[in-house]
């Protein structure tokens, strides 16, 4: 992350995916799309079957991703999507894979 990035506006939304998300290689596209978008974070699967994941990055590029989330993978089947905003947040410096909570 350069000096810019330091400066620019960004937010942090916590998301949770409810559907069939799981056992379909989700995290992985996930990771993947997320640091292609210069979105820090992290994805994990929780054990009631949702994936959650915590982004940050600017309002603009947190917004596409969430569009990425529900439609963005074929095999997947998104029936839910709950945005909570969170205030102040510390900054991640990338996009990671966590283990099952």
């Amino acid at each position: 992350m350069d000096s810019r990035d330091k400066d620019r506006t960004i937010e942090t939304w916590l998301v949770r995916l409810c559907g069939r998300v799981q056992g379909i290689g989700y995290r992985e596209a996930c990771v993947r799309r997320a640091q292609a978008m210069g979105i820090s974070g992290w994805v994990r699967n929780r054990m009631d079957g949702a994936v959650e994941v915590m982004l940050q990055g600017s309002p603009e590029q947190l917004a596409d991703m969430c569009k990425w989330l529900r439609d963005g993978m074929s095999a997947a089947l998104v029936n839910e999507l709950e945005v909570t905003e969170l205030h102040p947040f510390p900054r991640f410096d990338h996009f990671e894979r966590l283990p099952t909570l």
